[in-house]
């Protein structure tokens, strides 16, 4: 009985678990899990998180403080200010980068290769890829580049560092070959591109302005090799309208992600709701180099990006203006700190102002330095160095039709462009107005300053320094990187130089 009994019970599981095998793939399957992504709505994110990567802590607190655009008295939040090492501000924007904005651009052309009909997302994806790639290798130099984001295609966990000279020319041969196989008469992303809505001209335009800047990052190690991608991008088409330029439009909420990182993650971490400009939590203010750049040479756009808090609103006439020292610490009392120029809440610190990723003032004044060179003869320096500032103060308007800066004669007249100087000083108007112009974009003033040295700024030497009072040249690795991939890791230090924030990467050697 027993013996029969034993039968049956195993009669039962097995024919329970033949049962369960039938519906087995319907019963496991999540219904909330989508098994192939959306490419539109993962470029959309891509976008997002590209340039929502650690804005406060590499923009303002690193790249915003050794430029002397911002300035501190605090000592832990004064890493770019004070040539301070801090792993966690130096860091941040390495380990976000990969698993966020690079993986998600992946994911996208992983998706789209396969369907000829998808050509232009693709490309567009290349483009992107591109442009989030110059970010990371700009900072750091040699970084894992050929082999990242493989883990899910490839089972590659741990990617070799590339050298920054081969991931140039690599990134200037993908906008190339993406700009020229964008095709109009195709589909794009539509309204999931938040720079263009899919606009494949002005994609095209990106592609050859990001090429432009690529090109004459090469200026100081390969100035032949410069003048080939400098001419080949003009030859492309640059933006030269402000209705092309790279506009990212953000909203104020419903989350987090859709405000803009300029104002959100600014005010979130320092200058708090409350603080007026008197109880900022890191101390944070507009250098006094930079304005006192703007307040000598009347420059009208100081209004729209700075002001002085008088009781709860800012004050943003030029005369009240006062920026703060760099490399103090020397704590100002409330009082004291509330006098000093802070960013603009109603303009570049606003959750839903509009970023600009790259404008027609950028590449006005990198073409006048190309006719300064020689390498671009269909207009004069001067005539490109005034469109470029021209452009700039129209660019305003991104904030509000009234802040466009409509007449630029006056400051013109006053700061004329110097036709008859050498060509260092003709450089020194130039990327001075860069410095100006891309006000908010830290990291790319930073590396435009490498490449020239203009304007020239006078280093601190705050005691405790770690460069030995010189403005750093480059980000360190993260810690972790030395834990997780330390093999590659390795030899890229060995290749590229001491992990130290005064060693050169390539193309500033």
């Amino acid at each position: 009985m027993k013996k029969l009994t034993l039968l049956y019970l195993t009669g039962i599981l097995l024919g329970g678990m033949t049962s369960c095998s039938k519906d087995f793939e319907e019963i496991n399957t999540n219904p909330n899990v989508v098994e192939k992504p959306n490419p539109n709505y993962i470029f959309s994110k891509a976008q997002l998180d590209g340039l929502n990567n650690n804005y406060f802590a590499t923009n303002i607190l690193e790249c915003g403080g050794m430029l002397q655009h911002y300035a501190t008295y605090k000592e832990a939040s004064g890493a770019g200010d004070k040539y301070l090492s801090n792993e966690v501000y130096y860091s941040a924007y390495f380990n976000q980068a990969y698993p966020t904005g690079i993986n998600e651009t992946e994911i996208v052309i992983d998706a789209v290769k396969g369907n000829p009909t998808d050509s232009n997302k693709l490309n567009i994806a290349r483009i992107w890829r591109a442009y989030l790639y110059h970010r990371i290798t700009d900072l750091y130099g040699d970084i894992p580049y050929s082999q990242a984001a493989k883990a899910n295609t490839s089972s590659i966990f741990l990617p070799k560092y590339d050298t920054q000279e081969s991931i140039y020319k690599d990134l200037l041969k993908e906008l190339d070959e993406a700009a020229t196989a964008l095709d109009a008469s195709k589909t794009s992303f539509g309204k999931a591109d938040f720079l263009y809505d899919g606009d494949v001209a002005k994609w095209k335009k990106f592609s050859y302005s990001l090429m432009l800047r690529l090109g004459m990052r090469l200026t100081k190690v390969d100035p032949t090799l410069a003048k080939t991608w400098v001419t080949k991008a003009i030859a492309g088409g640059v933006i030269i309208n402000g209705t092309d330029n790279a506009v990212m439009r953000y909203t104020d909420g419903p989350n987090d992600i859709n405000r803009n990182p300029v104002g959100f993650d600014s005010r979130r971490q320092d200058f708090t709701a409350g603080s007026y400009g008197q109880k900022n939590v890191e101390g944070g203010k507009l250098g006094k180099t930079f304005i006192d750049l703007l307040k000598s040479t009347a420059d009208p756009r100081i209004s729209v990006y700075s002001g002085v808090w008088q009781g709860t609103t800012q004050n943003t006439s030029l005369a009240v203006q006062k920026g703060f020292p760099n490399g103090t610490k020397t704590a100002p009392t409330p009082v004291e700190q509330g006098t000093y120029s802070e960013p603009n809440q109603s303009t570049v610190f606003k959750y839903d102002a509009p970023l600009m990723v790259i404008s027609n003032a950028e590449t006005n004044l990198l073409l006048a330095e190309a006719a300064a060179r020689g390498w671009y003869t269909n207009e004069a320096d001067k005539d490109l160095y005034e469109k470029g500032v021209k452009a700039s103060f129209l660019n305003m308007a991104i904030y509000g039709p009234t802040y466009a800066i409509t007449d630029a004669t006056p400051y013109l007249t006053l700061n004329p462009f110097n036709t008859a100087g050498s060509f260092e000083a003709k450089m020194n108007q130039i990327h001075t107005q860069i410095y100006v112009a891309l006000f908010v974009d830290e990291q790319e003033v930073y590396s435009n300053w490498r490449r020239t040295g203009y304007p020239v700024l006078v280093p601190v030497n705050f005691p405790g320094n770690v460069t030995n009072g010189t403005i750093p040249r480059r980000f360190k690795y993260p810690t972790s990187e030395y834990s997780v991939n330390s093999t590659n890791l390795a030899e890229a230090v060995k290749r590229q130089g001491e992990d130290n924030f005064t060693t050169k990467i390539w193309w500033d050697k």
